[in-house]
């Protein structure tokens, strides 16, 4: 377009003023810009009429401003090719032009055909259509910011040896493509002599556009038209058939006598006397007819379209704006030198210990995610599992039922009636509630389950071991008995311990490996970090399972100053004898329930055997009572929450500012390090918010 033309509609200096800045800030990369499809007659360019060379391909013509002439050509290569065939595409330039003549134009375009294989090629490719993309970059001080891009017509029947089906369906997507983009104009050439009906593409026009806020037809050939058709095409010009709210145009392109004229041909002069003086079309409003009066509407056009645009414009700058900012947030600070990337580290080993002190006082409100991720909620999660031990233990941990035990009301838990059945079946008993999200625990946990508490007669088993065992002792039993049968009755709880500290270790791990994907944004850090870290996260583990281990040792020799054994020994006493003398009890209307002092002599009644392995029972399930509460606490204070939750060295602060200040320079860069890769991204990023706050303020004022 020349400068004359340019200074109607978007010849507006203030909006060639902010398209140029937008252009020089390379949003058009982030934010489709205002852009336009039009024929390639608009373009001043000399394509060929050689019927060979016709569009096989779509070929995109940029216009920008610049302070120079300047042509290239190009080819944009097609995503469906092979990287081979793509890189050479790539790799083929026409550069260092200042004009393209019509010969030059025409080598180029059979260049362009050997190139991407169209028709019969050096390359060995026959094919009709191609994918790829003819670019053809036009720059100087005279020239608008747009892309013209002309695209192969829609056929609809198969020649022979020169198109496909597939061709046929081929050149339709790519037509849809382009007609899809609602920030282009799509001017529907078609030629007057034909019958408008049969037209499809007006139908696709349609279908992408089906306000017709921006479908301009274009009649040609009028100079073609039957006689007697004339007034059905003036009809459709004057929109009375076929109204599309651009109206219509109608041009005439130059024939082949014409073009052999070559540059003393005036086409503005052959169609301003064609449209005065050959009748009937010299009827028709002159802006209506003629490439020139055709160029001048589109400008006006355009220039409509890009005004209404530009509030779009201005709403995808805002939201790139956003994505580029939380992009760049999400990398954290740089990390190109060691000073950075200690400083990055010790950031986020603040923030981490900020939280989990949090986490470990149940403080949960200052930090969202713990809503989606319950891992993140630490002490809840470990105080469920306590409580659920401390059931498991009491309902399981006993080889043998003792007579008349029974959960106390103050050691039952709100989850134990849901609990049960949850995690046994059968005969047997998991001694896990909680799986990790990780693999790399498989070889520290524990992964056991141990059989339910046999329905077996416990005094008939008792009395087994006591006749085995007896020697001369007169009216007691031997010392050795109890250590043997303690062993036997709690033989289970080092598994249930081990199952319990195994979900401790496992709800730790799993808060410690969400808690770092939440706060470090860059996969590569949280791995080598993880990668660091994992060495002597495992050592806190394995003290906790050793702990475990070690307690139940402990327990294993039976051993009590607690005053609530002698209590507990003395309740079974009790609760035997009175059981034994509501058997003779009866009423009395003066005193209500009372026993003979006679009876007295034969409820008392025992044999020696028969007294010894009662007392056995009793002093049993009394230290049982005992031993119980002292194991649980001991595994959930030691093992549990000294090694791995609010101890002084607990798997939960390895990541703290001191490990941070002890890596290496070696780990410093291997873990916090910004690979090639990131650094471009960051670098790219920077660029980006750069450019997309700058068209901001300058889209402020438009």
């Amino acid at each position: 377009m020349d400068v004359s033309e340019a200074s109607q509609g978007l010849g507006d200096p203030k909006l060639l003023e902010v398209i140029d800045k937008l252009v020089e800030l390379n949003i058009g990369d982030s934010v489709n810009l205002p852009q336009s499809s039009v024929l390639e007659g608009l373009t001043k360019l000399p394509f060929p009429r050689d019927s060979a060379l016709c569009t096989r391909f779509a070929t995109q013509i940029t216009f920008r401003r610049a302070a120079t002439v300047a042509i290239r050509v190009s080819i944009l290569p097609a995503k469906s090719n092979k990287k081979e065939d793509a890189q050479r595409l790539q790799a083929w330039k026409k550069t260092g032009l200042t004009s393209l003549g019509r010969q030059e134009f025409s080598e180029v375009l059979e260049d362009v055909h050997e190139a991407m294989g169209i028709g019969t090629s050096t390359l060995g490719a026959q094919k009709s259509f191609s994918d790829d993309v003819l670019k053809i970059e036009v720059a100087g001080p005279d020239q608008q910011h747009l892309s013209v891009v002309d695209v192969p017509g829609i056929f609809r029947k198969v020649t022979e040896g020169v198109t496909t089906s597939m061709d046929i369906t081929n050149v339709r997507k790519m037509v849809d493509g382009y007609m899809a983009n609602e920030r282009s104009v799509i001017l529907a050439v078609i030629p007057a002599n034909v019958d408008i009906a049969t037209q499809e593409i007006l139908d696709m026009a349609h279908v992408h556009d089906p306000k017709g806020q921006r479908t301009l037809g274009v009649l040609t050939k009028p100079d073609l038209v039957d006689k007697g058709a004339e007034g059905n095409v003036l009809d459709l010009m004057r929109g009375i058939t076929h109204k599309l709210n651009l109206g219509w145009s109608m041009v005439k392109n130059p024939g082949q006598k014409d073009l052999q004229l070559g540059d003393s041909f005036d086409r503005h002069a052959m169609e301003t006397t064609f449209f005065k003086y050959e009748a009937p079309w010299s009827a028709l409003e002159s802006d209506r007819v003629g490439v020139d009066s055709l160029r001048l509407r589109l400008v006006e056009l355009l220039t409509e379209i890009v005004r209404k645009e530009f509030n779009h414009v201005r709403h995808d700058v805002g939201q790139q704006l956003q994505k580029s900012q939380k992009s760049l947030t999400a990398m954290g600070a740089s990390r190109e030198t060691q000073a950075q990337q200690h400083r990055y580290l010790l950031d986020l080993a603040t923030r981490f210990q900020h939280i989990t002190a949090k986490a470990s006082d149940a403080h949960y409100e200052d930090f969202d995610a713990t809503d989606s991720q319950t891992s993140l909620r630490l002490a809840t999660a470990v105080v469920h599992r306590n409580e659920d031990f401390n059931n498991d233990l009491w309902r399981f941990g006993h080889t043998m039922a003792f007579k008349d035990l029974a959960i106390p009301d103050d050691d039952k838990s709100d989850s134990d009636a849901a609990s049960q059945g949850s995690y046994d079946a059968g005969d047997m008993v998991d001694t896990r509630r909680y799986q990790s999200s990780y693999s790399e625990l498989d070889e520290i946990v524990s992964n056991e389950q141990v059989p339910k508490v046999s329905d077996a007669d416990i005094m008939a088993w008792l009395e087994k071991v006591y006749r085995k065992a007896r020697g001369f002792e007169m009216g007691t039993f031997h010392s050795h008995l109890m250590p043997y049968m303690w062993k036997q009755q709690s033989s289970k709880w080092e598994q249930l311990a081990l199952g319990y500290t195994s979900d401790i270790v496992s709800i730790t791990h799993d808060y410690i490996c969400d808690l770092l994907g939440e706060i470090c944004g860059d996969d590569r850090v949280r791995t080598g970090l993880l990668s660091v870290l994992m060495e002597q996260l495992t050592d806190r583990y394995k003290r906790a399972i050793k702990q475990t281990e070690f307690i139940f040792k402990v327990e294993c020799t039976p051993l009590t100053n607690n005053h609530y054994f002698a209590d507990n020994l003395e309740k079974c006493n009790r609760q035997r004898a009175k059981a034994l003398i509501e058997d003779h009890a009866f009423e009395t209307e003066e005193h209500g329930q009372v026993v003979r002092i006679s009876d007295l002599d034969h409820t008392f009644s025992m044999s020696n055997v028969a007294n010894n392995v009662q007392r056995l029972h009793d002093i049993l399930k009394s230290y049982y009572k005992v031993a119980y509460k002292r194991f649980v606490d001991n595994v959930c204070m030691q093992a549990a929450d000294f090694h791995l939750v609010r101890g002084p060295d607990t798997a939960v602060k390895v990541f703290s500012p001191a490990f941070v200040s002890d890596l290496t320079p070696k780990q410093l860069e291997r873990i916090a390090g910004e690979d090639a890769v990131t650094k471009r991204k960051r670098a790219d990023l920077v660029r980006q918010l750069e450019n997309l706050k700058k068209a901001k303020n300058l889209l402020v004022a438009v």
